[in-house]
């Protein structure tokens, strides 16, 4: 049911009309979202299948592999698929159901990045508890919690928008539904909406990129007492992690701290964080990681083998 909307439909522009721009959309992001499901799968299978992944910090990765394969699947398929159609229209309950999937993976992905950094904080400056407090079973309750505290978000930023009138127009200048281009079509004042837009999803992104940023400089400041070697295996995980950390939470930020305000750049900043992040994380989670190369090798030559046989 729809309160007093008149919309049924909206229209996404996309990310260009331009016919032959659009193929090339099509090919580049449909590539991209191969890669991005390929690579994640490859992650989860790999650490799903081998005993020498079985540290708490894979246990969040796994987890973080099926955020990026969701939060890239609730976007990138209406984009691939939007390139090549003549009219790019979307019902009005599957752009809340694109709003809600996009903000509950998103936000997943947000918690289950803090649970990385606590893990990385606990096992390099709290060694000797470490494996006691990171129990499996803690790590379980840890994603529940993380899995619910992501459904109330993504409740209450889908109310945001489900309670406002639609009356046209339906243009929306994205490839995909959300919350900016839907508070512009809304027929009344949505400062209210805006303003609560900035303090949900805002806050959420900027409040917990601040919160990873000091944990890794504690952590960073702290492996000046480990070894050589432990120097070196610890920072290499970490770098990987702030990495992936700004590349997600930088355009977060940019997007959601100013739903009011739109720029030109949106679109691709939308895209970035949205496709790009999916994509390269399983890139910077294992090229960095040797653990985890050696057991993708590992797991996939013993699969080779017994086929063979």
């Amino acid at each position: 049911m729809q309160p007093n909307k008149s919309v049924t439909e909206f229209i996404l522009l996309g990310l260009t009309q331009d016919p032959l721009r659009q193929k090339m959309v099509f090919i580049i992001f449909f590539i991209f979202y191969m890669g991005t499901v390929v690579g994640n799968l490859l992650i989860m299978v790999t650490i799903k299948f081998s005993r020498s992944l079985g540290s708490p910090m894979y246990f969040f990765l796994f987890y973080l592999s099926i955020a990026d394969t969701c939060f890239s699947t609730s976007t990138a398929p209406r984009l691939i698929v939007g390139a090549l159609s003549a009219k790019k229209i979307i019902s009005y309950d599957e752009c809340m159901m694109q709003v809600f999937a996009l903000h509950i993976f998103g936000c997943m992905e947000i918690f289950v990045l803090v649970l990385m950094a606590v893990d990385r904080y606990l096992a390099i400056c709290n060694p000797l508890h470490y494996l006691t407090i990171m129990r499996r079973e803690v790590c379980i309750i840890l994603i529940i919690l993380a899995c619910i505290e992501a459904f109330i978000h993504s409740v209450t930023q889908n109310v945001l928008v489900w309670i406002l009138p639609f009356c046209g127009p339906n243009l929306i200048d994205r490839y995909c539904c959300d919350l900016q281009p839907l508070l512009k079509l809304a027929c009344m004042d949505t400062y209210v909406n805006n303003l609560l837009v900035v303090f949900n999803s805002g806050a959420t992104c900027t409040i917990n990129f601040f919160i990873l940023m000091i944990s890794y400089i504690v952590i960073l400041y702290s492996l000046r007492n480990h070894s050589s070697e432990g120097r070196k295996k610890a920072l290499s995980t970490c770098t990987s992690h702030i990495i992936g950390v700004v590349l997600f939470f930088g355009p977060c930020i940019f997007i959601y701290i100013r739903p009011s305000t739109t720029f030109p750049m949106d679109k691709m900043v939308t895209v970035f964080y949205t496709i790009g992040t999916p994509f390269l994380n399983p890139l910077i989670y294992t090229l960095r990681n040797a653990e985890v190369k050696n057991a993708m090798k590992k797991l996939w030559s013993i699969k080779i083998t017994a086929q063979s046989e």
